[in-house]
């Protein structure tokens, strides 16, 4: 399992410009099912994603292709988690 932050760089002010192609690469993460979730760091500091069911270097591969990080709007920061203990509901993340 891994977390993903995507922290916002000093060229953040191009955040809307590229944010169409941002989502789309979020959408194909989900849709290959790499991604679990998607949400906001707070207080707008850029993004984070849990991510499961693949191998670091693929993980890297992908996200280098995020429009915000091509285009350095964020830094990514690529988490591996091997998790200890789990709630019953995430039983799967230890398959």
């Amino acid at each position: 399992m891994f977390v993903v932050t995507l922290k916002f760089s000093d060229n953040k002010a191009r955040a809307g410009e590229l944010m169409d192609a941002h989502k789309a690469w979020i959408k194909s993460g989900f849709d290959q099912g790499l991604f679990l979730m998607v949400g906001s760091l707070q207080p707008n500091r850029g993004g984070a994603i849990i991510a499961h069911d693949t191998s670091l270097e693929d993980l890297e591969s992908y996200v280098g292709k995020d429009p915000f990080v091509v285009e350095d709007v964020v830094r990514a920061e690529i988490l591996e988690i091997t998790p200890a203990r789990l709630d019953e509901r995430l039983e799967f993340l230890a398959a």
